[in-house]
Formats: C-alpha cells, sequence, structure tokens
C-alpha cells in the first residue's frame, strides 16, 4: 500500500463544517421569500418527492443516511454486483431481442447484429415467433460457442430447449464453450396467458444442462410480465423472488440441490427511464436473493443472481416515437450502473410494430456508446458510496420483502396468481399511476407534453401476436393514444381534425403561457389549436371564432385580464354558437365559462369530453 506524502494541503480548510441544521435554516428563509412559514424538518418535507411504493427521496443526503454496509462486488450479499471484476474486463453483455417468425429474415438480423456488436441473441419462439423447427435455419452461420442464446419458447420450452442442445451437438460445440438460457419458466407463462404449464419440461432441461452444459441455465425468472401489467419496482422485487423461489422447490422436491438449483435460475428486470430507482432495483435484486439463498441452504457465490436487464415497453410511446431513444439510453445506462449482466435495448419502434434494421442498430449502438465511449463498464459499481443510491437501495430492498413475504402468506406465487391476489395489486398499482399520468403529473415527452398533430407517423410492419390472456401488458400512452386514434380517424373521416379556438385577451405578454398550456393540452387529444388573430376582444372574437371552423373555445390570459373582460368575450363566443368555453387557469366564478383547464387538471377526462361533444368517433 502506498502512503501519499502530506502536503499540508486542505481545500477546505479556510472553510468551517456546514451542518444539517444550517442548511434546514437557508431552506426555511427560500420557502419563507415564497410566502411559506415552514421550519425544521417540515422545510425539508415540502422539498421531498413521494415516488412509487410509497418511497420518498429528499433533497440532501448526508453521511446521516448511509446503512449497513453492502458488502464487496462478488460476494455476499451482492449488492455491488455478483462478480468481483463487475463488467470491467469486457463490459456487459449486449444481447439483442428478436421477435419475428421467418427464420430467414430472423436470421439475416442475427447475423448482421452479432457482426456489429451484439454478444448474444434472445429469440421468442411459439407462439407467434419462430417454430422450433424453424430455430435452426433462424441460427445459420451463428458460432454458437461464441454466441450465447437465450430462448423464450412458453408452452414449447422443452423442446426448444432439447432442440438448441442438439444444435450444440451437431455443431461440435464444447460442452464448457456453450452458453445459453433455456428459457424455462412455467410461472411467467401463466402470468401472461393465465393457463397452468407443467414444471415437468423445466427439471427436465435442468437435469440435462447438469449433465454436460455447465455454461448453460435452464430456467428464467422473468419480472416482465409483472412490470408490463403496471406494476411499481417493489412489486416487481417481490414477485421476481416468489418466482425463484416457487422454481427452487420445484427442482429440489426434483432432487436438485441447493446450489444446482441456484444455478440453473437466471433473473429478468425492466430497465426504466428512472435511472436511480433502477440502479437501486438491480442492487436490491441482488441482495433479496442472496437472502433467499442463504436461509434455503446456498453455499459461497450461489446465491449471486444472474441479470438480464430490459428497457421498459411500458415507457415506449407510439406517437414521437423518436424520444423512445433517450429513454432507452437512460435506462440502458441505469442497468449497467446497476450491474446488470445483460443488457437489452428495445428498438425504438418496438410499440409499433416489428423494428427496422435502423431501430435495430440505433437500440445495440446505444450500449456500443456507454460501453465503448462512457467506458461505463470500466467502473465497479459506480453508483455504490452514494448516500441517496445506498438508502434508496436499502428502502426499497424491505418494501420488497414485505411484499414477498404477502405473496408467501397467500400461498407463494401460484397461489397468488390464481387467486386473483396478483392480479387485483397490479390493478391497484396501475389505476394510481393511471391517474398521474391523466393529470400529467407524470408528463410524457411528445404525447401528453409538447405533441406535434403535424408529424408524420411512424408506420411498420405489424409483430406477431404475442401470449395473451393473463395479465393485461399496459402502456404509459395508452390513454393519450386512444384520444390521438379517434382524431385520426376524423382526420381521415372529413379531411380535418377538431379544433378548438384560442381565444387570447390582451398582449402577447399576458397570454401567451396560458396560450401554449392550452394548445399542449388539446393537442395531446388530436384537438388542433387555433390561435387566428393572435390576440381579441369582446367586439372580434365572434368574428373570429366562426372563421376558425371550432365548436369549443378556450379562453386565455392573465388573471387580471379575465376580471376585466372575459365575461363580455365569453358572451360573444356563445352568442357566435360555441358548444362548450373553457377558460385556461384555476377554477373561479366566471359567467358563461362552462370548465376549466390548468396544470394538475384531468387532461385525458377533459379531452375526451371535448371529442365526445363534437361528436368524433
Amino acid at each position: 500500500m502506498t502512503v501519499l506524502p502530506d502536503d499540508g494541503l486542505s481545500l477546505a480548510a479556510e472553510f468551517p463544517d456546514a451542518t444539517h441544521e444550517q442548511w434546514q435554516r437557508l431552506v426555511e428563509g427560500v420557502l419563507r421569500k415564497s410566502g411559506k412559514e415552514i421550519s425544521g424538518d417540515d422545510a425539508e418535507r415540502v422539498l421531498s418527492t413521494t415516488i412509487e411504493d410509497g418511497l420518498i427521496t429528499r433533497p440532501l443526503y448526508t453521511a446521516r443516511d448511509a446503512v449497513a454496509s453492502p458488502g464487496f462486488p462478488g460476494a455476499a450479499p451482492f449488492v455491488r454486483g455478483g462478480r468481483p471484476e463487475g463488467s470491467a474486463s469486457g463490459g456487459w453483455d449486449v444481447r439483442q431481442r428478436h421477435a419475428g417468425n421467418d427464420p430467414a429474415r430472423v436470421n439475416e438480423a442475427v447475423l448482421a447484429d452479432l457482426e456489429n456488436g451484439v454478444t448474444s441473441l434472445w429469440l421468442a419462439l411459439e407462439p407467434g415467433g419462430l417454430t422450433v423447427d424453424g430455430l435452426g435455419r433462424a441460427l445459420e452461420g451463428v458460432l454458437l460457442d461464441l454466441a450465447p442464446v437465450v430462448l423464450d419458447a412458453g408452452t414449447a420450452s422443452g423442446e426448444a430447449g432439447r432442440a438448441l442442445l442438439a444444435r450444440y451437438e451437431a455443431h461440435g460445440v464444447r460442452p464448457e464453450e456453450a452458453r445459453a438460457n433455456l428459457g424455462a419458466d412455467p410461472l411467467g407463462h401463466e402470468a401472461r396467458s393465465g393457463r397452468e404449464l407443467d414444471g415437468g419440461d423445466a427439471v427436465e432441461l435442468a437435469r440435462a444442462a447438469l449433465a454436460g452444459w455447465p455454461g448453460v441455465r435452464a430456467l428464467t425468472v422473468d419480472a416482465l410480465p409483472y412490470h408490463e401489467a403496471g406494476g411499481s419496482a417493489a412489486e416487481e422485487l417481490g414477485l421476481s423472488l416468489a418466482t425463484g423461489v416457487a422454481y427452487l422447490r420445484l427442482l429440489t422436491d426434483a432432487g436438485l440441490a441447493v446450489d444446482e438449483a441456484c444455478g440453473q435460475l437466471a433473473f429478468r428486470y425492466a430497465a426504466t427511464a428512472d435511472q436511480f430507482l433502477t440502479i437501486a432495483k438491480l442492487r436490491a435484486a441482488r441482495r433479496l436473493w442472496a437472502r433467499v439463498a442463504e436461509v434455503a441452504g446456498a453455499q459461497g457465490t450461489a446465491g449471486a443472481q444472474q441479470q438480464h436487464a430490459v428497457t421498459s415497453s411500458v415507457m415506449m410511446t407510439r406517437r414521437d416515437p423518436w424520444v423512445n431513444m433517450l429513454r432507452t439510453t437512460l435506462a440502458a445506462l441505469a442497468a449497467g450502473v446497476g450491474g446488470a449482466d445483460a443488457v437489452t435495448v428495445l428498438p425504438f419502434d418496438e410499440a409499433i410494430g416489428l423494428p427496422d434494421a435502423f431501430a435495430r442498430r440505433i437500440a445495440r449502438n446505444t450500449s456500443t456508446i456507454l460501453l465503448e465511449e462512457s467506458h461505463l463498464g470500466r467502473v465497479i459499481d459506480p453508483a455504490g458510496g452514494s448516500w441517496y443510491v445506498e438508502r434508496l437501495t436499502d428502502e426499497l430492498a424491505h418494501r420488497s420483502w414485505e411484499f414477498f413475504q404477502e405473496l408467501e402468506a397467500a400461498g407463494g406465487l401460484p397461489g397468488a396468481l390464481r387467486s386473483g391476489f396478483v392480479g387485483e395489486r397490479l390493478a391497484s398499482t396501475w389505476a394510481a399511476r393511471s391517474r398521474r399520468l391523466a393529470t400529467r403529473r407524470e408528463p410524457i415527452t411528445g404525447v401528453s407534453e409538447f405533441p406535434s398533430l403535424a408529424e408524420r407517423a411512424v408506420a411498420r410492419e405489424p409483430a406477431p401476436a404475442r401470449v395473451s390472456g393473463g395479465l393485461p401488458r399496459v402502456r404509459r400512452d395508452e390513454a393519450y393514444e386512444a384520444l390521438r386514434a379517434r382524431s385520426d380517424a376524423h382526420l381521415a373521416a372529413t379531411g380535418a381534425r377538431p379544433k378548438v379556438f384560442l381565444a387570447a385577451l390582451g398582449p402577447a405578454a399576458a397570454h401567451t403561457a396560458r396560450v401554449t398550456f392550452a394548445a399542449n393540452l388539446f393537442q395531446a387529444g388530436g384537438i388542433e389549436p387555433v390561435h387566428e388573430p393572435v390576440t381579441v376582444d369582446a367586439d372580434s372574437v365572434a368574428a373570429a371564432f366562426v372563421a376558425s371552423g371550432a365548436k369549443v373555445a378556450c379562453l386565455c390570459s392573465s388573471d387580471a385580464l379575465y376580471e376585466e373582460g372575459a365575461a363580455a368575450v365569453a358572451a360573444a363566443l356563445r352568442g357566435a354558437g360555441a358548444q362548450r368555453i373553457y377558460l385556461a387557469g384555476r377554477p373561479a366564478d366566471h359567467p358563461d365559462v362552462d370548465a376549466y383547464v390548468f396544470a394538475g387538471c384531468d387532461a385525458v377526462q377533459t379531452l375526451t369530453s371535448v371529442l365526445d361533444l363534437l361528436g368524433v368517433a
């Protein structure tokens, strides 16, 4: 160990140590200027944010927020990573998903990906994807001793897994060189389809892997069905633990040792654009599974979790899909920083249909840039030591463990799924989030905020139908997408979109902010704002409204000008045939105004009522 000489230089020597209380007093002073008389811890609570699962993020974290030591990378409880070297030796595994059902086209895409940065393949099989017979054609030309293969085959997992192992043998792949996940996931399939699936294939594949394929895992603990049904981070983690425990019971009951059973599991989680929550989720997942493995009797590194992170499909939008590139970049960054062993970046057009070559290229290059240009893989657990991340990891782990215990009390995951407990819990969580989306407390750029009605829609070949019948698949944009689809149909049928007339009162300085707000709000529902002329008054508004071709109007100005002239303008609009008149601003007593639009109003309800009024089917 090298000891650096003490040069007597301390960069903070001239400054006294600041205390938490001093910071709080400064916050109180700022809040007091805004008219809020709040002191002490209350001042800090005002600046705190409540996120999902009831977790609270505070504005400041210090050493007093430190939690128990997370240990060392590669050592239990594996918070800092399942391997001592992390991703520093070669970066994370860049895994691309292929969901097409034409073996030749899948093969073409697979080879292009492998030649340009992808390091492993994730293949979707029937129903909807490849058939087991087409698996060999899809893998033609793939060097199976270099490119790991992950299968997602549902009811065909046994047949597909055996076919892949047979292909390894036929192509002379040495057992120690094969790297694969055969993808057996009976509970994940049940969650997706609502149909029970026998675990016999999973046990058979696990035995086959243990008999001669040391680098092959047989089972996937897939948490995506629960995330994609609207589950929170803690629910996703709790359900993955319950799935893992159910598979441990299945395998050990079949005669496998605990360490052998743990070695047959790989875990899959969603990565979202909430980068810190994703980082904490992946770190907490490793800690939680290490605890389960320890209680089950696993030894050494058997409790280390192999993680596959997939950028969230819930956050992907169909309108302005280019923004999805930014979302997936944040999610991939978080997955890498959080310590995922493999990362799949979904192409930006995933929500529209089958991704094209350009979208797949952007997806794989996202990981390449993060690894080769940003060097994220060269630091082991880069978020480690952050008081915020460590605290968030700890709190999320406790929330997840509480939910896991609820699942076990409900009969384990099989019982909780079949009783409806899981579906009801996730539906409740999604309903609460849907309210935040509807009120734009959770904005969606390009959809609920800053939409562009003039943008040309991106068209893609339809993707094969996915398994359904169980838990729903939700997307953040679904309520707004339904509104925009109504507008599109109206445009196709009539040649014009439904319109709203923006009646701006006074000079631009008085009305610009609320005109911008109202225009964004109405466009989120596919309603075209007409702001011509720039300014109107009681004498000119009627003619302008008639010329706009709209049937509804929205007043936009300052509160002071509303008091002076809103009543007269609203009356003139009513006389000109306005069927409904809105006012951009907080609800107040304004004659002839029917409703108000403001920050925090239920945008979905408002926009739905406008389309209904206008007779948009």
